[in-house]
């Protein structure tokens, strides 16, 4: 593996030769542990040097670095615990009750590590400083790592992390995927490079939080790949701009809530800062407005690279700067070994400029399961080809176009959101007879959540009430940012409500469905 030179963490940058050495000595300690191939390594972590120790180690022992959500509640934490079994669990200080209930409750006798939450993420966060401390009989990441002699075993076929993904229904699915082959590593290897751009000489800066696909694969890359590695506690607009400039980034990855943040900035603060040292920005996680695609072009040049894909196809298209401006709204053409198809509701291919469902299959990257539910994977299935959901249309150059999603999805800031997760909860509420959740145009997060709640006669609800009874079932970033009563909801002679036609309204000035 090439190291990196060093990655900014924080204020004590820390040399990719150290870091290197830890995910060996925190391998050996798993290992001890009988941590192995196709075991989990679970981590409840913010964008920190565990992550990265732990993913190393996990993946050099054959094993699958679970990252979990840190912004979901203990419910929804135990779910997926209860689901991946994991081997071990590493955790920062300030987030461990409700990660202990977990483990008492869930994961048996799991071992279980804390990492002390470094100040800057208290800071960045407002974390109480005490929260923040290891406790007292914990077992600590950095000390346990310190402990342990290098691993000498060679590596094991590296696995991908196990990401989890929600699936219709809006429970989370673990996307485990196999060990690459050699051939497959070699159409991996040149995908990636495509898209990531990233090269020995890339200095590169991932804000996005590691437990998405995207800025996980990212990072990992650069690890690997790249001469500098820096991981902000959190994104900041201005702080990010200051960021390029001091430490002369070349690679940035982004989503497009950040360009829409970025471009919010006064014109002063925007020009204060030397940004000519970029050279490849590259956004994924959800649609960017044309609008502020547009305007980071015209500020960065077409430097701004997309990728297009799915957690369980992997990346599918790719388009540069250059190529977007010559097909407005795109994401681009199939990469790597990605092939790409728009199917109609017969499973056939449909011509240029027709509407259909996108759908493809990676011959580049290996197969995937889902972890605990392998039926689940044949409602993905078209064939060959695996169906990432969304619909689209291909233009005579076999370019991309994105139009509308098939299943029931909101993408807000990146995240993958289920409606019917959040309706469910809504459902169990006294008073409300029905409702229906969906996705309205949100300039800084290109999505955000909606409500509309049918009440049961007599019943007084208000927006507060079920906002705070949300509250306490769901995660803030899953929570309506509009609840609206109404006495009666569009329906179908069968009963179905046609929440087409309650979202319609919302995007219609939009120019735009996703």
């Amino acid at each position: 593996m090439a190291v990196l030179q060093q990655v900014i963490n924080g204020p004590t940058p820390c040399s990719g030769a150290a870091l290197q050495l830890r995910a060996l000595r925190a391998a050996r300690g798993m290992a001890r542990l009988g941590i192995g191939r196709g075991d989990r390594i679970a981590l409840l972590l913010r964008n920190d040097l565990p992550f990265l120790e732990a993913t190393l180690a996990a993946q050099h022992l054959g094993a699958y670095a679970v990252p979990l959500n840190w912004h979901a509640t203990v419910d929804e934490l135990l779910y997926v615990l209860d689901d991946c079994r994991p081997q071990l669990l590493l955790v920062h200080a300030d987030l461990l009750g409700p990660t202990l209930r977990a483990r008492s409750e869930r994961i048996g006798a799991a071992p279980l590590l804390v990492a002390a939450t470094p100040p800057e993420v208290m800071r960045a966060y407002r974390i109480d400083p005490i929260a923040g401390e290891v406790p007292p009989g914990a077992i600590e990441w950095s000390n346990w790592v310190a402990a342990q002699p290098p691993d000498d075993s060679p590596p094991v076929a590296t696995p991908e992390s196990l990401i989890y993904t929600s699936g219709t229904s809006g429970k989370p699915k673990g996307v485990r995927r196999d060990a690459a082959t050699a051939e497959q590593g070699a159409l991996t290897e040149h995908m990636r490079c495509t898209v990531s751009g990233i090269d020995a000489s890339a200095r590169v800066l991932v804000a996005a939080p590691l437990y998405h696909t995207a800025p996980n694969m990212y990072a990992l890359r650069a690890v690997r790949h790249a001469q500098l590695l820096v991981l902000p506690a959190r994104f900041d607009a201005e702080a990010l701009l200051a960021d390029i400039e001091r430490h002369r980034i070349t690679h940035l990855y982004a989503v497009a809530t950040m360009f829409s943040r970025l471009l919010a900035l006064p014109e002063a603060q925007r020009r204060r800062h030397d940004l000519s040292s970029l050279r490849f920005v590259l956004h994924a996680g959800g649609p960017c407005a044309p609008e502020i695609k547009r305007a980071m072009l015209d500020w960065w040049g077409p430097i701004v690279h997309e990728y297009y894909g799915s957690t369980e196809a992997g990346p599918i298209t790719f388009c540069t700067g250059a190529e977007w401006l010559e097909h407005p709204g795109s994401v681009g053409r199939a990469v790597g070994g990605a092939h790409l198809v728009v199917l109609d509701e017969a499973g056939k291919p449909v011509p240029p400029g027709q509407i259909g469902e996108v759908c493809a299959r990676n011959t580049g990257y290996p197969d995937f399961s889902y972890l605990n539910q392998p039926e689940a994977r044949a409602e993905l299935q078209r064939g060959e080809f695996v169906a990432t959901g969304d619909l689209g249309w291909l233009d005579d150059d076999g370019y991309l176009y994105l139009s509308d999603r098939k299943k029931d999805l909101i993408i807000s800031g990146g995240v993958n959101i289920y409606p019917a997760e959040i309706e469910a909860v809504l459902l169990a509420i006294d008073g409300v007879a029905d409702c229906a959740v969906f996705g309205i145009p949100d300039r800084d997060f290109g999505e955000a959540v909606a409500a509309i709640v049918q009440p049961m006669p007599g019943h007084a609800l208000s927006e507060t009430s079920l906002c705070d009874a949300l509250k306490a079932r769901l995660a803030a970033f899953k929570l309506p940012r509009l609840i609206e009563l109404r006495e009666a909801l569009p329906r179908e002679e069968s009963g179905k409500i046609r929440k087409r036609l309650l979202r319609e309204p919302y995007w219609a000035e939009t120019g735009r469905k996703i």
